[in-house]
């Protein structure tokens, strides 16, 4: 039998998985935030890579339920929290709406945004590079939508570098059979699901903060920065997990990355 032709892409299988886990999103520690401490841990990082905010234009991509559109518009950033999920978006929108947050969301796809070329000081994302499946692309993209002298920041995770806690976890999960690792999917189809997305993305395997800080030279970027120095956030977290979750979380190989584009 001749197979169906689709137009359904692997963009559209992450679009649709993320929107799947909207509405269970902000129960998850590492997602939303469950501690003071852990806020201003988040507020440390940013100011110390991005500055004040001062009314500056911040892109927040992949801003899911807007965690991090929210410390930004704290610290004073004119923020856009930009998103493929609707269903993110929607939850995003309720929340500023609850806090009474000026905060701009827009449906966008983070390698190809539409944002006007050079119009932001700042751009974030949060576990968003692990997701691309042209990362070359979409670091050309961020470069263009930054002014000159803006800033990068990204936060994300080697994901498959198998840290003393990870191991720890799947050998005590092998025995007992129960999933126990934090923001493990347990649903099978959904499990499948992001299965199948990390066969297609770029970073299939391992994605160590270099390769990277490579890339982002290549579209151009300069003066990269990467900082593991994020303790205060990580044993805040660890503090709301079971103990195997937060030992794996203290354990795993979590950075920031903060890139400049050149004035010249």
């Amino acid at each position: 039998m001749r197979s169906v032709e689709t137009n359904y892409s692997i963009r559209d299988e992450i679009r649709d998985y993320w929107s799947m886990r909207a509405a269970s999103f902000d129960e998850s520690v590492g997602h939303e935030i469950f501690s003071e401490a852990e806020r201003r841990g988040w507020h440390r990082l940013l100011r110390k890579h991005l500055g004040a905010g001062q009314g500056r234009a911040a892109l927040d991509l992949a801003c899911g339920t807007a965690v991090i559109s929210h410390l930004l518009d704290d610290l004073g950033f004119q923020v856009t929290g930009a998103d493929w999920s609707e269903d993110m978006l929607a939850r995003a929108r309720r929340k500023a709406e609850a806090r009474g947050a000026d905060i701009r969301f827009v449906m966008r796809d983070a390698e190809n945004t539409m944002e006007p070329r050079e119009s932001y000081d700042v751009i974030t994302n949060r576990h968003l590079v692990w997701t691309l499946v042209d990362p070359s692309a979409a670091f050309a993209e961020w470069f263009a939508l930054l002014k000159p002298g803006g800033k990068l920041l990204i936060v994300d995770t080697n994901q498959d570098a198998t840290c003393l806690g990870t191991r720890i976890r799947k050998a005590w999960e092998k025995l007992t059979g129960q999933p126990n690792g934090a923001g493990v999917v347990t649903d099978l189809a959904a499990a499948e699901r992001h299965r199948r997305i990390r066969e297609q993305v770029y970073f299939s395997a391992m994605m160590p903060a270099e390769a990277v800080v490579a890339l982002l030279q290549k579209a151009g970027f300069v003066d990269p920065v990467v900082d593991r120095s994020m303790g205060d956030i990580h044993w805040a977290q660890a503090r709301k997990m079971t103990l195997l979750q937060g030992f794996e979380r203290l354990t795993q190989d979590r950075y920031a990355i903060c890139v400049t584009k050149p004035t010249g």
